[in-house]
C-alpha cells in the first residue's frame, strides 16, 4: 500500500479519535471524488458501525438499530446556495476557502483533490486551512503541481491523464477509508 496513504490515515484516525472533521474540496470528477469519501465515512464502509446501545435506548424505536455510526467528513463541494453566494459575493476562486473558515477548527483536516494539482481553488482553501490550525493533506497526479507546495502531506498519484490519476486516486481513497474504518470501528 501506498505509503502516504498510510500516513494520511494515521493522521485522519488521529483527528476522527478526537472529534475533529475532514473537510473535502475538488472541481469536476474531484468533486464527485468528495462525495464518494464523505459517503465511505459517514456511514458504513466495509465493516458494521453499529449504534451503540444507550443511543438506540435513547430513540427508544426498532428503526434506531439500523443506524451506522459516522465520521464528521464534510463535502465542501455540495452546497450549490452556499457556493454560489460565495461566487457571487465573494469569488469563485475562494469557494473553498471561504467555507473552511466557517466551518474549520484546529486539529481538523482538509483533503484537497485535484489531478493536476494546479487547482487554484484548492489552493487557497489550503492556505486557509493552515492558517485556521487545519493540517492538509493534497491527492494529486504526478509532481503535485502548486498544491506539494502548500499541503502538509501529499498523496500522489504515479499517472499523468487525468483519467487514469483518477483511477488510481479510487484505489488510494477506498484504501484510506479502509485503513480508518479499521482503527476505529474493528
Amino acid at each position: 500500500m501506498h505509503k502516504a496513504v498510510e500516513r494520511a490515515a494515521e493522521l485522519l484516525i488521529a483527528c476522527f479519535q478526537k472529534g475533529g472533521s475532514l473537510l473535502l474540496c475538488g472541481n469536476g470528477g474531484s468533486a464527485a471524488d468528495c462525495a464518494h469519501i464523505a459517503g465511505e465515512l459517514c456511514k458504513g464502509f466495509l465493516l458494521p458501525r453499529r449504534p451503540e446501545q444507550a443511543f438506540m435506548d435513547a430513540v427508544g424505536e426498532p428503526w434506531a438499530g439500523r443506524l451506522q455510526q459516522g465520521l464528521r467528513a464534510i463535502d465542501l463541494t455540495a452546497n450549490a446556495a452556499l457556493i454560489t453566494a460565495i461566487i457571487n459575493d465573494i469569488s469563485g476562486e475562494d469557494i473553498f476557502a471561504q467555507q473552511v473558515m466557517a466551518f474549520g477548527r484546529p486539529g481538523d483536516i482538509l483533503l484537497g483533490i485535484s489531478t493536476s494539482g494546479n487547482a487554484e481553488n484548492v489552493r487557497r482553501a489550503m492556505l486557509a486551512a493552515r492558517a485556521r490550525g487545519l493540517a492538509t493533506i493534497a491527492m494529486t497526479g504526478t509532481g503535485g503541481g502548486r498544491l506539494a507546495q502548500v499541503c502538509d502531506l501529499l498523496v500522489e498519484s504515479a499517472q499523468r491523464e487525468t483519467r487514469s490519476v483518477q483511477e488510481e486516486q479510487i484505489g488510494q481513497y477506498h484504501n484510506l477509508c479502509m485503513l480508518i474504518e479499521q482503527a476505529l470501528f474493528r
